[in-house]
């Protein structure tokens, strides 16, 4: 059963959040940013493994709009206030992508309050350089093996002010390049999609801004080096981004494992299910 709750943080913002399965408390740090919690087939895969808690991040789909702010210190904040609301001393989190990101910025900042951390397709700690580029280049290559694709997607990211059916288009074949299997790749991403909360622009641009500001410092490599936590690093082979750019975090990591899933992409769960829970239910 699945419990829905609506945390309210310390600055008056109200999220979504959800409580699911049992056993030890698990943290799931949904990607994006500007996105919502996708996480709905991560927790009934973990289920019986896990207690399984769950936030949409602030101004982002079922939580309030605001105004921000667009911070990782805010999102931190904001995380604690989720793990305060279920009683929780301490947790393992599981961060996908962007969430990965901000569950190892957790864990940097309350290392006390976290058992684990699963790092699920991140991009490491290193600056953009090392795979921005070549995401961008497979990206294109990717979706352009359908043409149309690769020729609609670019029609809708001209758009100064595409509607909001416009905008779940272009999200869904944007996603799709995500994904092995090219057969199923638009169902995926249609799934991904629905129901339809629209991307928070504004969120999105602002702490992506900061990532390429602040990451690939020498304090954060320090900082990495003393998180004295079991860490699990758990990738797809076929992500889209280069797998070496998480070569750094590793490298930096005092307890660290590694597990690549290689017939997955970005979204190693849904491509490899039985591949994730093991990796998962290790860690935990």
């Amino acid at each position: 059963m699945t419990w829905t709750r609506t945390v309210t943080t310390d600055d008056g913002v109200r999220l979504w959040a959800s409580r699911s399965g049992t056993g030890a408390p698990l943290m799931l740090c949904h990607g994006g940013p500007g996105l919502w919690d996708m996480f709905e087939d991560v927790a009934e895969l973990l289920a019986d493994l896990a207690t399984l808690h769950r936030w949409d991040q602030r101004g982002c789909g079922r939580s309030q709009r605001c105004a921000g702010p667009w911070t990782t210190d805010r999102f931190v904040a904001d995380l604690d206030a989720v793990r305060r609301h279920f009683g929780l001393r301490r947790m393992a989190l599981l961060g996908h992508s962007w969430g990965a990101q901000l569950a190892l910025s957790y864990a940097l900042a309350h290392p006390e309050r976290v058992s684990a951390l699963v790092y699920v397709a991140g991009t490491g700690i290193g600056p953009d350089a090392d795979w921005h580029p070549e995401y961008k280049a497979t990206f294109l290559a990717r979706l352009g093996e359908h043409p149309e694709r690769l020729v609609r997607w670019r029609e809708l990211t001209g758009r100064p002010q595409p509607t909001e059916a416009e905008d779940r288009e272009r999200a869904v074949l944007q996603w799709s390049a995500e994904f092995v299997d090219r057969e199923r790749a638009l169902e995926h991403a249609g799934r991904m999609a629905d129901p339809w909360f629209g991307v928070n622009a504004e969120c999105n641009k602002a702490l992506n801004a900061e990532r390429r500001r602040t990451w690939g410092t020498a304090d954060l490599y320090a900082a990495c080096r003393g998180l004295d936590l079991p860490v699990l690093i758990l990738d797809g082979a076929h992500d889209l981004r280069p797998r070496s750019a998480v070569d750094s975090l590793e490298r930096a990591l005092p307890r660290v494992r590694r597990v690549v899933l290689p017939e997955a992409g970005h979204l190693p769960w849904v491509e490899d299910p039985q591949g994730f829970r093991g990796a998962v239910a290790e860690a935990l």
